[in-house]
């Protein structure tokens, strides 16, 4: 990428929000994956980077998390910031005080704000009162960081995104719905398998399938995991009852019956497949144990990962 149309791309990024990457121009998601790689090798030879020195990044937590909290907290450190972690029960919006008045008041203290939570609107919300960076880190709706972090490691280990197949088996939820945007914006191929009843949200289907027009990305929906997998570069596997869902585990079990990612599965993909899965995993339900510790594995490479493309967002908004 050349000096100038770096220089365009970071002056364009400094103050935005990340809420979803539908907000995000191809180039603008590539120069985030690249400025993660960039950072990765940084952090990996030692050196100090500090872009951040003095900035404080406020946290909110409405829904637990091993790898968003630990990532944003430490990323914000090497960066040369502080974290502050603020549960939601801890904050005034857990009982009842407006989220506009909230972002008003953060803004004041703050330098930029990650919230994980459950209903989209309210990162909305919160990033229309803001006057600061907002960091969507994730909703029902939407998990824009992981997908990032999933296509760094896919470029990380097959070299170019442009024309890869990837294949996702199971629920139609927010990490599909990030990936299914990355995937048209980045011009990765994308098959997705779900039961009926659980495909993806059929607004931004189509919000992808216009996306992927440009870059000449295919966005397929079917419901036979066979099918989607075939010849596939990466297969993606996730929970079939995400969080808040947990009522509903009897019943997914039976629909999603069908949809293990297993050896038996994986021989449709090509032999050199990758197989990728957001975490936490529940081995034996939607993946098998052969399959998530195998040599095809990747889930660690890209768990670590999420490290490098937040500090990437960060570093780019902030």
């Amino acid at each position: 990428m050349q000096e100038t149309v770096k220089e365009d791309l970071a002056a364009s990024l400094k103050g935005r929000d990340f809420l979803m990457l539908v907000d995000y121009t191809p180039e603008e998601i590539r120069y985030l994956i690249d400025l993660a790689i960039d950072l990765k090798k940084k952090q990996k030879a030692g050196e100090v980077y500090q872009p951040l020195k003095g900035k404080t990044l406020g946290m909110i937590f409405e829904k637990s998390s091993t790898r968003t909290r630990v990532s944003f907290e430490v990323g914000i450190y090497q960066l040369g910031g502080q974290g502050l972690f603020l549960s939601g029960n801890d904050l005034q919006i857990g009982r009842g005080e407006p989220i506009l008045d909230t972002a008003q008041v953060l803004s004041r203290y703050l330098d930029g704000i990650m919230i994980r939570t459950f209903a989209h609107r309210t990162v909305v919300e919160l990033a229309r009162g803001a006057t600061i960076p907002v960091i969507n880190g994730l909703t029902d709706l939407s998990h824009p960081c992981q997908a990032l972090a999933d296509y760094q490691t896919i470029l990380e280990h097959k070299g170019r995104l442009q024309g890869l197949k990837l294949a996702y088996i199971g629920d139609g939820n927010n990490v599909v719905h990030s990936l299914m945007m990355g995937a048209a914006k980045l011009g990765v191929d994308i098959s997705i398998a779900t039961p009926e009843g659980y495909e993806p949200d059929p607004d931004l289907v189509q919000q992808s399938i216009d996306h992927a027009k440009e870059t000449g990305a295919r966005i397929h929906l079917c419901h036979d995991p066979k099918e989607a997998v075939d010849n596939a570069d990466v297969i993606y596997s996730d929970v079939w009852a995400s969080m808040g869902q947990e009522a509903e585990q009897k019943e997914r079990e039976l629909a999603f019956a069908g949809y293990q990612v297993n050896e038996a599965l994986a021989k449709y993909a090509k032999k050199d497949y990758l197989f990728m899965h957001c975490l936490p995993a529940h081995r034996g339900e939607e993946v098998s144990e052969g399959v998530i510790d195998g040599p095809n594995s990747i889930i660690f490479d890209q768990a670590e990962n999420r490290l490098h493309a937040q500090k990437a967002i960060m570093a780019a908004i902030m």
